[in-house]
């Protein structure tokens, strides 16, 4: 029997658009680097079978930045996902969205002999993640109802430190409870997350987990404040085996834009 081709996926995050596609953060326009992020998509990634877009979609919360970034993501012509980062808003986010708001978290997709469980860990008006006592009765249902199947957990914000002291304020308050649930059920192959602007990989307990760049300005991984990184935008992409192996890279942009790093927000 010929091989079972594996499932492709691409993981992108933390786009920070403005309605304005020539404005600039930090003197970076989030829309050009964005467009060169796709386009490295669109030549590496020829048949996509499932596009996790993982939050922090828009840095102004217009609903034309959000509907901008839908239309592209859209030409990808791929099954997509979204979950909601503490940047974002759901009014002008699911305006945007339009028809297509069921994609958004929380949400259970399946595919092939994969399936993708997506929690939304945002607290309304605030940086930090968490998981309420109903995200997690969410995330226990939907792991029943994948029993069977190999499973990728998807969120926001991280559930692990990074190793930034600045950014690990931010994880996952109930991370605790959260990993109680998942070890309950061996089934659970991958944790992926946005919010933290950098590559990142480690495992727990045979679970990998894995952070993905931003499209935009990129966060220096060990430092204990702010500071900007100078390496390129990119993205990540998986391929998810019938038999529950892994393998992923991220993949970054030849280009290289000018960026503030003294800056000490954004």
């Amino acid at each position: 029997m010929a091989p079972i081709t594996p499932l492709r996926v691409v993981q992108l995050s933390d786009t920070h658009l403005f309605a304005d596609p020539a404005k600039t953060m930090l003197g970076l326009a989030p829309q050009q680097s964005l467009d060169a992020v796709l386009a490295l998509i669109k030549e590496e990634q020829p048949a996509i079978d499932v596009l996790l877009a993982t939050g922090d979609f828009s840095q102004d919360n217009s609903e034309a930045s959000y509907r901008r970034l839908y239309e592209q993501l859209a030409a990808l012509a791929a099954p997509m996902y979204w979950l909601e980062g503490n940047h974002d808003k759901p009014a002008p986010l699911l305006a945007a969205l339009g028809d297509a708001g069921h994609v958004l978290a929380p949400k259970v997709a399946h595919h092939g002999p994969w399936s993708f469980i997506l929690l939304n860990s945002t607290i309304p008006g605030s940086t930090e993640g968490q998981l309420y006592a109903n995200d997690l009765a969410f995330l226990r249902r939907a792991l029943e109802q994948c029993a069977g199947q190999h499973v990728m957990v998807c969120l926001h914000h991280q559930p692990v430190p990074v190793g930034c002291r600045w950014l690990d304020k931010h994880r996952i308050a109930a991370a605790a409870d959260f990993f109680a649930v998942l070890d309950g059920h061996p089934n659970v192959r991958a944790v992926v997350w946005g919010h933290v602007h950098q590559a990142f990989s480690s495992e727990r307990k045979g679970v990998q987990l894995y952070a993905v760049p931003s499209t935009c300005i990129q966060f220096k991984p060990h430092c204990d404040e702010f500071t900007v990184d100078d390496v390129s935008p990119g993205y990540r992409w998986f391929d998810l085996h019938a038999d529950g192996r892994i393998v992923t890279q991220v993949s970054r942009v030849a280009e290289r834009f000018e960026i503030d790093v003294t800056a000490n927000d954004y």
